[in-house]
């Protein structure tokens, strides 16, 4: 199975972009983060002739999120289980032996906001979320913009950006806890040492001719899961698109 991830930064914004992509790429599955539609606006109508169906969950002008597949979407539901406001920041759907989890974690503001409290209260809650639902045993892929960069390696300027909400200590604990339950990242066990980013700022000029940019979109994999995972990479082409998202599209490839 090939699955990918992509934060579109708007879905109708990106409309194109993303159809093109799944035209030329032909993934099983693609989840998309921060779609920015309210679900009475989705526009699935440009998706019925694309050979994928789809589940979506949104509100008008923030967060949102969506999954695309050629194969039946069984077991769906949105959001976290405490408090259904959260419905636009995660989708849970099963898909034929895989369970996936998309995920567009809150991005934090400043550290001394109640956003970024709410940022990682969402992954105290997100690890209750994993304990309910799964065993480490299962075959779980936890996916999508988690705005965090794990490791020195995965920003342009470690240094400069020490602080960041999505570059500190703080947030680290908080996204290693989720780990601990029993996920592993895919990009880092396929290529250890290797600078890899998935966003570049569209508003530093040159940004990804540059290579200035973060890994914050990730692919994490139960133990019996990553076994079967043969390739995780990134595809920037998207980025040098006209009015292109900050984000693109991660791709893992799962011998399913």
């Amino acid at each position: 199975m090939k699955i990918a991830t992509f934060n579109a930064n708007s879905l109708r914004a990106r409309l194109d972009i993303v159809l093109n992509w799944l035209d030329e790429n032909q993934p099983d599955v693609l989840c998309v983060q921060e779609t920015k539609v309210q679900d009475c606006d989705f526009p699935g109508a440009a998706f019925d002739n694309s050979g994928y169906e789809f589940v979506f969950k949104g509100q008008k002008s923030y967060n949102g999120v969506a999954v695309f597949s050629k194969h039946p979407i069984e077991d769906v539901q949105f959001g976290l289980d405490d408090e259904p406001f959260d419905a636009p920041r995660l989708a849970k759907v099963r898909i034929k032996d895989l369970n996936i989890v998309n995920t567009y974690i809150p991005q934090g503001f400043d550290r001394k906001s109640e956003k970024f409290a709410y940022k990682l209260e969402w992954f105290a809650r997100l690890k209750k979320f994993f304990e309910n639902h799964f065993s480490p045993t299962d075959n779980v892929l936890w996916l999508g913009d988690m705005n965090v960069a794990p490791e020195a390696i995965d920003v342009h300027s470690p240094k400069r950006l020490l602080g960041h909400v999505c570059f500190c200590q703080e947030v680290w604990d908080a996204y290693a806890d989720v780990k601990s339950w029993g996920f592993s990242d895919v990009m880092r066990s396929l290529h250890p040492d290797e600078q890899i980013f998935t966003f570049w700022d569209y508003r530093r000029k040159n940004a990804l001719e540059d290579n200035v940019g973060w890994r914050i979109d990730h692919f994490l994999a139960t133990k019996p899961l990553l076994e079967k995972c043969k390739s995780c990479y990134v595809d920037t082409k998207p980025r040098t698109l006209e009015r292109p998202s900050d984000h693109t599209f991660v791709i893992v490839e799962i011998d399913l």
